[in-house]
């Protein structure tokens, strides 16, 4: 009877156990191997991991070979793959045709989208199981990439600027979703961003929201912005009201740049219980607010200056009650003012209308961001001449809160 328990195939737990537990001292660019060593004996066989790349325009698969965590790989586009159909609906899918045994599921780590996860299944592998595996890899990639090298070289399609390897740094993850709110973003030129910044964090049933526009379009506006997060973060973590985190912010810029820069912003709160918006604004373009997924408003509030110009003017907190199903959209003008080669800009109007109608499409916060990104690169020929960033948080309410639970890959972010 020993015999017969050692030579039997290890079953979910096992494996999920044996991963998890050789997983503590191997890099990232140890998983795949990991990962695949011991998926095979449960019955899930030919793992393939494929990771999105920065801009989420092609999945790259980590292979473990070598220093380049690429090398030997394969990079799908995410348009017109089924791997990349999976990445962008969050849910399985089987093929492609004559593979029955083939499925495809998403790496998530809450809200992120990560990648997809690819395996031959055994008779009587279920795709759930394939989901937990996935849902494991998802959490070992977000622990290993801080102090991964492998990583960005997988997920870069080009060289990065010093700037935007101070952004991107500094950035928290693209999306983040919870049964209160979902909390996506997206900037953008990937590669070459300069003074943009977005910021998000919760606490208790406060989401901190903040966006972040350095003047100029280099490491000095890059610095200027790092700063501005930072000194947020630090006052926000104190527990320190809006008007007055604006006001230090000011304050260290002052302190470090003189009088040579200036950085707009808009901070906010969203209560997550009752729907409460609170924000102040520093020179910035106002909140979007969309209703019904069909209307939308500027959310007026007096402006003060920006920050580090030193002007005076009063710092005014403003509310807004939202109701389910709201979302609030923080944008930067790169966004609104990117121009076709005949000069019309991408405006307002589209800008909001493009989320509406993928709303409209039930497609998740992160998809329609992407979507949005890749539609003001296009209007701009690919090339932006300024920073373009957009936060957006949604607000679900009570009553769907009630409702609203994980069931899987797909639910609602």
């Amino acid at each position: 009877m020993e015999d017969e328990d050692v030579d039997r195939p290890p079953d979910m737990l096992e494996m999920l156990t044996r991963i998890l537990d050789n997983g503590h001292l191997r890099s990232f660019d140890q998983l795949p191997g990991l990962v695949a060593d011991h998926a095979g004996p449960a019955g899930m066989d030919n793992v393939r991991i494929f990771l999105a790349d920065l801009r989420e325009q092609v999945l790259r698969e980590a292979t473990g070979r070598g220093i380049d965590a690429a090398e030997g790989g394969e990079t799908l586009p995410i348009e017109g793959t089924l791997p990349g159909r999976v990445f962008t609906t969050m849910h399985p899918l089987h093929g492609p045709e004559g593979t029955p045994r083939r499925w495809w599921v998403p790496i998530l780590d809450g809200a992120e989208r990560i990648g997809v996860l690819g395996a031959d299944l055994a008779d009587g592998v279920e795709t759930e199981q394939l989901n937990t595996l996935a849902s494991l890899v998802g959490l070992l990639v977000v622990a290993k990439r801080p102090h991964s090298d492998a990583y960005p070289r997988l997920v870069r399609t080009e060289a990065m600027n010093l700037a935007a390897e101070l952004q991107w740094n500094l950035m928290p993850p693209r999306s983040f979703a919870n049964p209160n709110v979902v909390v996506a973003a997206a900037m953008e030129p990937a590669y070459e961003v300069g003074g943009d910044a977005f910021d998000y964090a919760i606490a208790g049933d406060q989401v901190h929201l903040s966006i972040f526009d350095a003047m100029g379009h280099d490491s000095h506006a890059g610095l200027a912005a790092n700063l501005a997060v930072t000194a947020c973060r630090n006052e926000r973590r104190q527990d320190t009201d809006l008007v007055t985190t604006s006001e230090r912010v000011e304050e260290h810029l002052i302190e470090h740049f003189g009088h040579t820069t200036y950085v707009t912003a808009v901070l906010g709160d969203v209560n997550a219980d009752t729907g409460l918006f609170s924000w102040i604004n520093r020179g910035h373009h106002p909140p979007i607010l969309i209703r019904a997924g069909r209307w939308t408003t500027a959310l007026s509030c007096p402006p003060a200056h920006p920050l580090g110009t030193d002007l005076g003017l009063p710092v005014t907190l403003c509310r807004e009650q939202l109701e389910p199903g709201d979302r609030v959209l923080l944008y930067t003008d790169g966004i609104t003012e990117a121009r076709d080669h005949r000069g019309r800009p991408f405006g307002m109007d589209q800008f909001t209308d493009f989320v509406i109608r993928h709303h409209a499409n039930g497609l998740p916060v992160p998809e329609t961001l992407r979507r949005l990104m890749r539609a003001v690169l296009d209007h701009h020929d690919g090339r932006l001449a300024d920073d373009a960033t957009v936060l957006c948080v949604e607000w679900h309410g009570p009553s769907r809160n009630k409702q609203l639970r994980p069931t899987g890959p797909a639910h609602s972010a």
